[in-house]
């Protein structure tokens, strides 16, 4: 990874693209969460229903403030002892910051602060949060390298990001803030 493929991700990005890139676990899909048309793309390719819902990552609790408000004191507490890394949380969003699209069905909707470089670097350079999702056609095992990703969308992706998987075996945990249950383990 160096700066010349975290910047030409974030142009696509901005451009309304799709991206590859590594995370935790697996290789993810990400695009501009705020840009309805890229994300029906993603979900077109990926054949995953938009009522699911989908995760945002992010390289700081700032990035999320606004989802963080409504907390209180001890959720606040129990994100900050585990982000960031490899802990992504349901969240609620009361005033409807985040848009349907992202959110699915649910209420609330799904955030990771990452650790990971990779996703930490276009976070920082996109200046916000991303979507990350999984690299896979739906039911298809996630892809663990950039030729699965290939194999899966050829040139339906339009960018892939350089860089190695982290140390994790699998996707992350998600869990609600409401009541620390685990939702996907």
């Amino acid at each position: 990874m160096n700066d010349w493929h975290i910047d030409q991700a974030v142009r696509v990005l901005r451009q309304g693209g799709i991206i590859a890139y590594p995370t935790e676990a697996v290789w993810g899909l990400g695009c501009d969460p705020f840009n309805p048309d890229a994300v029906a793309r993603l979900l077109e390719i990926k054949r995953r229903p938009e009522h699911k819902g989908l995760i945002l990552a992010a390289a700081s609790e700032f990035q999320v403030s606004g989802l963080l408000a409504p907390l209180n004191d001890e959720q606040r507490e129990l994100l900050s002892s585990t982000w960031p890394g490899p802990n992504t949380w349901l969240l609620p969003d009361p005033t409807q910051l985040i848009p349907r699209w992202i959110k699915g069905n649910h209420s609330g909707v799904a955030v990771r602060v990452s650790a990971h470089p990779v996703v930490q670097a276009l976070c920082r350079a996109y200046g916000g949060p991303i979507v990350s999702t999984s690299a896979n056609v739906s039911a298809a095992p996630p892809a663990k390298s950039k030729l699965k990703v290939r194999t899966y969308f050829g040139s339906d992706v339009d960018y892939i990001v350089d860089g190695a998987l982290g140390s994790q075996t699998k996707p992350t945990t998600i869990r609600d803030i409401s009541d620390n249950k685990v939702v996907r383990s």
